[in-house]
């Protein structure tokens, strides 16, 4: 989706608080294994964003981190500002396919300890979802993993600003899911925002806009594991 806006500006112009939630015993890590082994009938509700560039569809993989604590978590990144590719946005850890990666779990996982340092050996890979082709012409494919503490992060500087965590619980709540809808270059366009009233590391309240690719494919998510 084109940057020359500030889409945190943009009015609400609907919330889905009228979807039920997932319920707490289905965000639990055994039952989430149970889900991606055992699949149900189910479509993602958002594949394909409306392009708004020319350049050749680029395959790319992100990580989806569920981290095992108390409550589980979703670890999610914010990307620097100088970056040419969806700068200062929230997303996961991830990146587009290299040669050398033999599929798009190894993808992802070699992204994430690329970005923030996030070893191999505490990630569980549950599975991948459908992918989802975002306006820059990236098809990326999310695979979902478990992340068991403890673990140590070390964020690349040059593409991440901030590392935090969500409770996918909150996610994983319609009424969380808020619809924006802005006219660019005479094209409607449309995009989903899950804010996020958390801290940052030095314990500072703060407000975290997850919008566009990231929340459709946690929009996705909550689909798959509604299903």
């Amino acid at each position: 989706m084109p940057t020359s806006f500030n889409p945190q500006e943009l009015p609400v112009i609907g919330i889905d608080d009228h979807l039920p939630a997932v319920v707490a015993e289905q965000l639990l890590p055994d039952a989430l294994r149970r889900r991606f082994v055992a699949q149900p009938a189910w479509e993602p509700e958002i594949k394909i964003e409306r392009r708004f560039t020319e350049r050749e569809p680029t395959h790319a993989s992100v990580l989806v981190p569920l981290i095992q604590r108390d409550e589980v978590m979703v670890l999610l990144t914010q990307r620097t500002d100088h970056l040419t590719d969806h700068p200062g946005q929230i997303s996961f850890p991830g990146g587009r396919v290299e040669p050398e990666d033999e599929n798009a779990t190894a993808t992802a996982l070699r992204e994430a300890h690329e970005e923030i340092g996030l070893h191999a050996r505490h990630i569980e890979v549950l599975g991948e979802l459908p992918t989802y082709t975002t306006g820059t012409g990236f098809i990326v494919t999310p695979v979902v993993a478990l992340i068991e503490p403890p673990f140590t992060i070390a964020a690349d500087p040059f593409e991440v600003a901030e590392v935090f965590e969500v409770p996918l619980s909150f996610l994983m709540s319609p009424a969380n899911h808020r619809h924006h809808a802005i006219e660019f270059g005479g094209v409607k366009r449309e995009f989903l925002s899950m804010p996020w009233q958390g801290a940052d590391a030095a314990g500072e309240p703060r407000r975290y806009f997850i919008w566009g690719a990231t929340a459709s494919m946690l929009r996705n998510l909550y689909r798959f594991l509604s299903a």
